[in-house]
């Protein structure tokens, strides 16, 4: 059975600088799968490439068996591929439920059914519906987050890409976000995360690819990699 999303010799450069050489991965259906490497490791050029919000210079894109390397963003999301930012930027003057309703309204592949009811859903898987009339500049920053998940959730994703969510959260906010990021997975949702903080990961995905440089360095067993000699040198410095 072919994998859920195919990236093959995926190349972007931004001027002089090339993000990301010849990378290529898989996620299969029902997987969560890590990414990580140092600062300008080229992760979130990554991400945005299979969210669509960029294009590869060279590469195809593959999901579902069909290419989308050249479909825009939006295409991508009404596809099956949605994803959060590192850091919220949600629409601050309307609640969280106005704005999970804008990604209902314009981010689903279907124009069919309640999107109000969608919307509604959508809060609760993550865990939110508490907040729903809150203006979305009122909630603290576990809360937009959560804001986060529930519009990229509106859109009925096959992918969820997960762009360091756990970022400036505290330990015990972390370990919500966690468990609600273990829900998802067990509803079936195929999940890509990057993430510096290596315990969330390793409490949730099934696979690990390190980037150094825009190359994929190394890929396999999540403790594997993180223990993985080639993973320490990029970080500490061949010499350590």
């Amino acid at each position: 059975m072919p994998a859920l999303i195919e990236l093959h010799d995926v190349s972007k450069s931004f001027g002089s600088v090339r993000a990301i050489r010849d990378v290529s991965l898989h996620v299969d259906e029902g997987e969560a799968l890590g990414i990580v490497g140092p600062n300008g490791a080229g992760k979130t050029t990554l991400l945005s490439i299979i969210a669509g919000s960029l294009r590869a210079d060279s590469g195809d894109v593959v999901f579902e068996g069909r290419d989308i390397t050249r479909l825009p963003g939006h295409r991508h999301c009404r596809e099956g591929i949605a994803r959060t930012f590192q850091i919220p930027r949600p629409f601050g003057g309307l609640t969280a439920f106005e704005n999970v309703l804008v990604g209902a309204m314009y981010g689903r592949s279907d124009g069919s059914g309640d999107r109000k009811q969608a919307a509604i859903a959508s809060l609760e898987r993550a865990h939110l519906l508490a907040k729903s009339n809150t203006l979305a500049g009122q909630l603290t920053l576990l809360e937009r987050k959560r804001l986060e998940l529930a519009r990229a959730l509106v859109t009925e994703p096959r992918v969820l890409l997960l762009d360091e969510i756990a970022g400036g959260l505290t330990e015990p906010e972390m370990n919500e976000l966690i468990g609600t990021v273990q829900d998802l997975r067990a509803q079936g949702v195929s999940i890509v995360w990057i993430e510096h903080i290596v315990h969330a990961l390793l409490s949730v995905v099934d696979r690990l690819v390190a980037l150094a440089a825009g190359q994929k360095l190394i890929e396999g067993d999540p403790q594997a990699v993180i223990d993985s000699p080639e993973l320490r040198d990029v970080y500490l410095g061949r010499e350590l």
